[in-house]
């Protein structure tokens, strides 16, 4: 989803960060792209493309894209079309709704939206690590957003949970707690102009547990997964204001060992 699309319908601004920035492509893909009129829909699919579709409604706007090397995977290639599918039916079922009650109270309706592009973080040998910022418009003061992460198992054809590769959620925790809220904290800072009293135990001064948080697998190297992101959407670690947080950190000796043997090999220290 571009920023531009979610401002179109921001009755209050936001200003969200692309969902790979915590862990930059390793590969640049460029997604199909899909030309739309009013209460219709085109979608665009090919091998070097990847998938698009975009549909315009006086009820909802959707648009839901994932790349080549997604839908290089024919396994996940069909769960993204199922969840698209899904995304799509919820929607329109909830606008139409809307528009019902819109038209019963005798208020302006405004349309409602879903708009979610998937991106390479990292495309490894057997690997594919996405990520995802979902933006969601329910005809509100403004749209809300966060992310969504789906890290791909080539060999075995199936999704995995990032954190399932870890021996126990506390090892990975000691490992980067805390870096993580170091890091947080100097960006709360420097969007508060210095002015925060951060380290805290209560309320957005305090620090947020790491691994609530959408987890991203991100590789420097292009070898091996050698950084682990993490995607904080709004109200997690700061108000609306705020927008988002993301913080990436390196896998260090400590990182490296909390990840559960079978699975070391596909990791990297930094």
């Amino acid at each position: 989803m571009t920023l531009a699309m979610l401002a179109a319908c921001n009755r209050q601004p936001a200003t969200p960060a692309p969902a790979s920035q915590a862990a930059p492509p390793d590969t640049t893909t460029t997604t199909a792209s899909a030309t739309t009129s009013h209460a219709s829909a085109q979608a665009t699919q090919s091998s070097t493309a990847g998938h698009a579709v975009k549909e315009s409604t006086d009820a909802y706007e959707f648009s839901y894209s994932w790349p080549a090397a997604a839908d290089a995977q024919p396994a996940l290639r069909a769960r993204l079309a199922a969840d698209e599918a899904k995304q799509r039916a919820t929607l329109k079922h909830d606008a139409e709704q809307g528009q019902k009650e819109a038209a019963r109270d005798k208020y302006p309706f405004h349309a409602f939206g879903h708009w979610q592009e998937w991106q390479v973080v990292a495309d490894l040998p057997d690997w594919l690590s996405l990520s995802s910022l979902v933006g969601n418009d329910s005809g509100g003061a403004h749209p809300n957003y966060g992310y969504a992460a789906i890290l791909w198992d080539k060999r075995a054809g199936q999704a995995r949970n990032a954190l399932d590769l870890f021996t126990a959620r506390a090892a990975l925790t000691g490992a980067i707690h805390a870096d993580f809220c170091k890091a947080l904290d100097a960006q709360r800072a420097k969007k508060r102009g210095g002015h925060a009293s951060l380290g805290g135990d209560s309320g957005f001064d305090a620090c947020v547990d790491p691994l609530a948080q959408t987890v991203i697998l991100g590789s420097r190297g292009k070898k091996a997964f050698d950084r682990i992101g993490f995607l904080i959407a709004p109200y997690e670690a700061g108000p609306y204001a705020e927008g988002s947080y993301e913080v990436t950190l390196p896998v260090t000796p400590a990182v490296l060992a909390a990840v559960k043997p079978e699975w070391r090999g596909a990791f990297a220290v930094q």
